[in-house]
């Protein structure tokens, strides 16, 4: 019978989270050829390479990502028998790991969570903001249980995931009051030389923008663009231009501005997505979120 040396995984476990031999040493307090050393003897011992190096940094294997799997469910049912054995509370709240892509607006972004916080028993909610390909790296590594994006996972990405439509939502052009009465009603002639706020080259919702100005014949004054939406948004409500935003999140903005919807752009659709490794999504954190998505925020 093949003994696991659960020395061994923990220094595995640990590389794999920090992501290189040397932030493991840091955190393990021990030396680098050790950790290398013992990994070795791991790998050895289940017969496949765990990690693969690319340029200086380390990256999981496919093996490697359902062996850190596995290892972060032992690690963690160690930490719930040493709660058990000191008499603390035996039920530990089910964790539930979400990256939030920064181009998604705050708002929907906690509409969209909330589902994970509303029973903070039975779940522990934990959210990491990023780049959409970082956080799809995250959730290949298996460090994520759920992206929540604005944007599919595309066929050319060499991520194995898989597409989850939560819902979709109208566009709608808002404006400081002061703008509103400088650049008038008539929508939407009145953006043409108007101070506009854009969203960064990157961001879904960019280049159908710039070609239903085109189809109307507008051309804006862009006077910024952002790659984060919530300082996108900072701007527009303190009336630097005329900002974009999902139908859902209109009427907060008018709420705690002075702000007015002066149009709304039904041909451009703001879409979201949770995408995951599985094709049927099993952990019942992200089934919740998902029917919520569907079922109350989108419908």
């Amino acid at each position: 019978m093949d003994w696991l040396n659960y020395h061994h995984l923990l220094y595995f476990y640990v590389t794999a989270r920090e992501g290189s031999i040397v932030k493991a040493a840091e955190s393990l307090h021990i030396s680098q050829p050790t950790i290398s050393g013992q990994i070795k003897e791991l790998e050895a011992v289940l017969g496949e390479a765990l990690f693969t190096r690319v340029g200086r940094r380390l990256k999981l294997t496919e093996m490697g990502q359902l062996v850190y799997s596995y290892a972060a469910e032992i690690f963690a049912l160690g930490r719930e028998l040493t709660d058990a054995v000191k008499k603390r509370p035996s039920g530990r709240p089910m964790r539930i790991n979400v990256g939030v892509t920064d181009s998604i607006p705050k708002l929907i972004a906690y509409h969209l969570l909330l589902p994970g916080v509303k029973d903070a028993n039975r779940m522990h909610l934990s959210v990491v903001e990023g780049p959409f390909d970082t956080l799809l790296n995250e959730l290949a590594a298996y460090k994520l249980d759920v992206v929540l994006a604005d944007a599919p996972l595309g066929p050319a990405s060499n991520i194995k995931g898989y597409n989850h439509p939560l819902g979709e939502s109208p566009l709608v052009v808002v404006g400081h009051q002061k703008l509103v009465d400088k650049y008038g009603p008539q929508f939407p002639q009145c953006l043409h030389g108007a101070p506009v706020l854009m969203p960064a080259e990157r961001h879904q919702i960019r280049r159908p923008l710039q070609a239903w100005f085109e189809a109307n014949k507008i051309l804006p004054n862009i006077v910024a663009e952002f790659t984060d939406s919530a300082l996108l948004k900072t701007f527009g409500q303190a009336g630097h231009g005329f900002f974009f935003a999902p139908r859902q999140v209109a009427q907060n903005l008018l709420e705690q501005r002075n702000c007015a919807v002066i149009g709304q752009i039904d041909s451009i659709r703001e879409r979201y997505f949770a995408i995951s490794i599985e094709r049927k999504i099993k952990h019942p954190a992200v089934m919740d979120i998902c029917q919520q998505a569907r079922m109350e925020f989108f419908k």
